[in-house]
């Protein structure tokens, strides 16, 4: 006769085991499945073109998910990446006649003069993350509209050469969103700084009782995630050669939040992982790409997507206290 009180807690902890197995490395186990799918299944997948084409378009969304998964990992969220992206777009066609670099720093001030509005109400008005934020990108989208109301293009050579060109056949943007992961991943493993994110998210009381600069810890990391957001917003530019601020960075942020939740960042805070969050925006852009190259419709991708959200929140909701 089976003891029913032996074998309960048995399956509970490898139930938690196989959580925590999903939740280190699930992402990773995905894209290794879809990758060898599409070696087997799809034609000419292995070409170097198709790579390239891959990484460069999702390179965006990985260097707006490193600053999500930092503002995610102090129980945060920012709905605005998009509209910063939209408006970094409209300021650097405007202060192009400067030079590349003058527009370029205006663009990154203004995504992070964004950012530190958006910290401000956080941390020191006690606003809500999602109602802060979700007010920033109606309010940005429609300044960067009202200053780019329509799509203008552009023919300086050194922004092109910046959303085309090359280093060793790898494109300069997907090189940038290369380092950008190596810096944030030191920033949150090695430095004080990234240390006391995570202890925030962790615990914001306790933080504040231990003396720690809550408040100001919480404005960078929103200006960090404003200043990610503008420089995507460039390299898009750059990369179509053309401003838009009306459809730049539309629902960005969903992918950025997809992105942070399937490599294993818990909403609840507390916990970053930014080479998984890179994994995640990958395994989004594969998924959506095979199945378009398989001529199956959007709508697929979507409910696929829904899943597989769903999936990564309830294992990093399983392995949370009880």
């Amino acid at each position: 006769m089976t003891d029913t009180t032996t074998a309960a807690p048995a399956t509970r902890v490898d139930r938690t085991r196989l959580f925590a197995w999903l939740q280190e490395y699930g992402v990773y186990a995905a894209v290794l499945t879809l990758l060898v799918l599409n070696v087997l299944f799809t034609p000419r997948f292995l070409d170097v073109a198709n790579f390239r084409t891959q990484l460069v378009q999702v390179t965006p969304i990985v260097i707006v998910s490193l600053g999500m998964a930092l503002v995610i990992g102090t129980q945060g969220i920012d709905l605005s990446v998009g509209s910063v992206m939209a408006l970094s777009a409209a300021m650097v066609v405007l202060y192009l006649g400067y030079g590349v670099l003058p527009a370029l720093i205006v663009a990154l001030v203004a995504g992070a003069a964004v950012g530190a509005a958006g910290g401000s109400l956080v941390a020191y008005v006690g606003v809500q993350p999602i109602v802060a934020t979700l007010a920033l990108l109606v309010g940005v989208r429609g300044l960067a509209n009202v200053l780019v109301p329509q799509l203008m293009e552009f023919r300086n050579p050194d922004l092109i050469a910046l959303g085309s060109s090359s280093v060793a056949g790898v494109p300069i943007i997907v090189v940038i969103a290369a380092a950008l992961t190596l810096l944030m991943a030191f920033l949150v493993r090695r430095t004080t700084f990234g240390r006391q994110v995570v202890a925030i998210g962790g615990n914001r009381t306790a933080s504040e009782l231990s003396g720690l600069p809550v408040k100001r810890v919480l404005m960078t990391v929103y200006m960090i995630s404003g200043a990610l957001a503008a420089l995507a917003g460039v390299l898009a530019t750059a990369r179509l050669q053309a401003s838009d601020p009306t459809s730049l960075g539309l629902f960005i942020e969903l992918s950025a939040i997809t992105a942070v939740v399937v490599g294993g960042t818990p909403l609840a805070g507390g916990r970053i992982r930014v080479l998984s969050t890179v994994m995640g925006a990958l395994l989004m852009q594969l998924l959506s790409a095979t199945l378009i190259k398989h001529n199956l419709p959007q709508s697929w991708t979507q409910m696929v997507q829904a899943v597989i959200i769903l999936t990564a929140v309830y294992v990093t909701r399983e392995r949370g206290p009880r």
